[in-house]
């Protein structure tokens, strides 16, 4: 069965605020029907507040509407994101003042405070689910859609997956993944090992002669749209990049998210995307990044499948801005005919978005089918009568 996802184009069809993109906002809420919210629920808005300069995360004005949402029902809301973000969140604009709400540690103030919740995930056997979200009656995932060196897309299951949980469990077992490598130590010399070290453009391998140890940072290797390590090992063999490899971290991404969603009542739990000012890499990069897909606007649906596989085929209409690539993205593919997602293209085919989805709906968070509900599309709303929205002097409205 198709899953509802409510859609508000950035398009408009005429210059009045009755079209708006926050008007749009303000009826998708109403299609998610925040009616299941009680006066004793608390309700945690689990969201993205960026990190020192990275700024691009969803503006508070957007922010503050969805709190008024939820407040109107009698809950309480309040926003929650690792304790560094929170903690310098007011010199990107998030405060109470301008939120609505209470902006709290997820983890507590030393990010310490968490639920030891069983994984069983190739090492990883247990992680610390973020407290403060585990201890809450009703969840809003408010996510900022991006593409991302580890996955090639971020947005409500990583928000939640990752974003979720404790902080060394965030860096050392999520992000820890990615340490394995189809290396034969066998079959290769120091010399070959050191041969490898130096054809990546990007410095992403690392040997440690004395281990005889051979590392990729497969969070940020090009794969398919690089293998120039693959052309120096030539016939000795001993490396491989594979899809697999890729794989894991949108796996444990999928686990994670689904022990936090089973948390709640599932009649509690929202999710929406903002598809906008989209960045190359993740919004914990902590630098002003290039846009580089045009903004398309908002989705939310109560199934974290079917909004981030509506996410993801919306962004994969649209072309890259070649123009306001970085130019440290030295491997990409500009070929149309290749099939790939944007997002892979910049990223590499094998940090495929779609694995995102996948994933969720193997461990039963949802389904990849869904019914996309446009609210006041712009050809619609260029035939109705209102009027122009503009200052026509002081009013202080």
């Amino acid at each position: 069965m198709s899953s509802r996802v409510f859609y508000g184009s950035i398009n408009h069809g005429q210059i009045a605020q009755f079209v708006s993109l926050a008007v749009k906002l303000d009826k998708i809420v109403e299609g998610l029907d925040f009616s299941s919210l009680t006066s004793k629920d608390k309700v945690a808005v689990k969201m993205h507040l960026g990190f020192t300069d990275g700024a691009q995360t969803i503006p508070s004005f957007y922010v503050r509407r969805v709190v008024e949402k939820i407040k109107e029902t009698g809950a309480s809301p309040y926003i929650t994101d690792n304790p560094t973000s929170v903690y310098n969140a007011f010199h990107r604009g998030y405060t109470q003042e301008t939120c609505g709400c209470p902006i709290i540690p997820i983890a507590g103030i030393k990010d310490l405070y968490g639920y030891e919740t069983k994984i069983n995930y190739m090492d990883i056997e247990t992680m610390s689910m973020a407290g403060v979200l585990h201890d809450s009656d009703a969840l809003v995932n408010l996510s900022h859609a991006k593409a991302q060196n580890n996955v090639g897309y971020a947005a409500a299951l990583k928000n939640i997956g990752v974003g979720g949980y404790g902080g060394s469990d965030r860096w050392k077992k999520i992000h820890g993944v990615f340490n394995t490598v189809s290396w034969d130590s066998g079959k290769c010399t120091p010399e070959h090992a050191g041969k490898l070290v130096g054809s990546c453009p990007y410095e992403y391998i690392k040997y440690d002669k004395e281990e005889h140890d051979l590392k990729i940072n497969r969070g940020k290797c090009y794969n398919g749209n690089c293998m120039e390590c693959i052309e120096a090992d030539g016939d000795i063999g001993c490396l491989s990049i594979d899809p697999e490899g890729f794989e894991t971290f949108h796996e444990i991404i999928a686990i994670g998210s689904k022990k936090i969603l089973d948390t709640f009542d599932s009649d509690k739990v929202f999710h929406i995307n903002f598809l906008m000012d989209m960045t190359p890499t993740c919004d914990c990069m902590g630098i002003v990044q290039p846009q580089i897909v045009p903004d398309i606007g908002i989705v939310g649906s109560r199934d974290i499948v079917a909004v981030e596989q509506a996410s993801i085929d919306l962004i994969g209409k649209e072309e890259l801005i070649w123009s306001k690539i970085p130019p440290y993205f030295k491997h990409l593919n500009t070929d149309k005919s290749a099939g790939l997602h944007p997002f892979q293209r910049l990223w590499g085919p094998m940090k495929d978005p779609y694995l995102a989805t996948k994933y969720g709906e193997k461990y039963g968070m949802g389904s990849r089918d869904y019914e996309l509900v446009e609210i006041l599309p712009a050809e619609e709303t260029m035939q109705m009568k209102g009027g122009h929205s503009f200052e026509r002097g002081p009013s202080f409205a």
